[in-house]
């Protein structure tokens, strides 16, 4: 099983920024992409942007230019950096490990944006 802990949401007004942080733990080996994803209320969760262990990075087209997805491979760690926030990024942020074919998420970091 992974365990996967967030970190670093909190309220901002618009146009500040926030970084979120994921550490993984636990049955870590295998782990391919990692990502966050977002949930606002009343909306289905959506994927936000997602990092491969090659590198591959890619981003919802809502966020692209604004947050930068990163990991630290050595310390099982993804970041998202995400600036330029805007109040429809009011959400709760889940960060999500994919070993090998399953998603396994974490409990979430709730980022709040006021206008």
């Amino acid at each position: 099983q992974v365990q996967l802990v967030e970190s670093g949401g909190g309220l901002v007004q618009a146009g500040g920024s926030l970084r979120l942080s994921c550490a993984a733990s636990g049955s870590i080996f295998n782990i391919n992409t990692m990502a966050w994803a977002r949930q606002a209320p009343g909306k289905q969760r959506e994927l936000v942007a997602f990092i491969s262990s090659g590198g591959t990075i890619n981003y919802v087209d809502a966020v692209k230019g604004r947050f930068t997805i990163s990991r630290d491979n050595a310390k099982n760690t993804v970041y998202l950096q995400m600036n330029s926030l805007k109040p429809e990024d009011t959400a709760v942020y889940y960060c999500g490990a994919l070993r090998p074919t399953d998603w396994h998420w974490g409990q979430g970091t709730q980022v709040t944006v006021s206008s």
